[in-house]
């Protein structure tokens, strides 16, 4: 596999492998490639009580690799980085969202964050087409139905861009 570009996400609760099997657990075409762990022993310094957490791990969700880390309370996730899932159907879109949603309080216009504080965005195919349509009276009313909703439905989208 050739990737220029690998998001590596540093997990604060030392949970990285639980994360990778969630992960794993919800997208087709999934895997975890390889984990390192934390040389066991470390009494002192930044690699102390790390025995056996995952210093590097390697996953890959939908083909697209992911590295990932076991790094303590020195940096957690921002909504300001968040993974598209573009969606075909409502159904799948339903589907991820059930799955991955933890924070009802975090979701608004097809983003979530997840239970380890990792945003999110799922979101149908066709909504990149609808809000960049030339004509900005359909494009905006697209925009508007989506603004007022958490999760998207793609027919009431459908149905605000037809202007119906």
């Amino acid at each position: 596999m050739s990737q220029k570009i690998t998001p590596c996400l540093w997990f604060e609760h030392n949970n990285a492998e639980e994360a990778m099997t969630f992960y794993t657990s919800i997208f087709k075409n999934s895997k975890i490639v390889g984990i390192e762990r934390y040389p066991s022993g470390v009494k002192e310094g930044p690699l102390a009580n790390m025995d056996g957490k995952v210093l590097t791990g390697i996953f890959e969700i939908d083909g697209q690799r992911f590295m990932c880390l076991d790094g303590g309370p020195v940096f957690s996730f921002s909504g300001a980085i968040s993974f598209q899932v573009e969606c075909d159907t409502q159904e799948e879109l339903d589907q991820y969202w059930s799955s991955l949603s933890a924070d009802p309080s975090a979701e608004q216009c097809g983003w979530l964050k997840d239970k380890y504080g990792i945003s999110w965005q799922i979101i149908p195919k066709a909504l990149g087409k609808m809000l960049s349509d030339p004509n900005k009276e359909k494009s905006g009313r697209a925009m508007q139905a989506m603004l007022g909703m958490k999760k998207l439905y793609i027919a009431a989208l459908t149905k605000a861009f037809d202007g119906q």
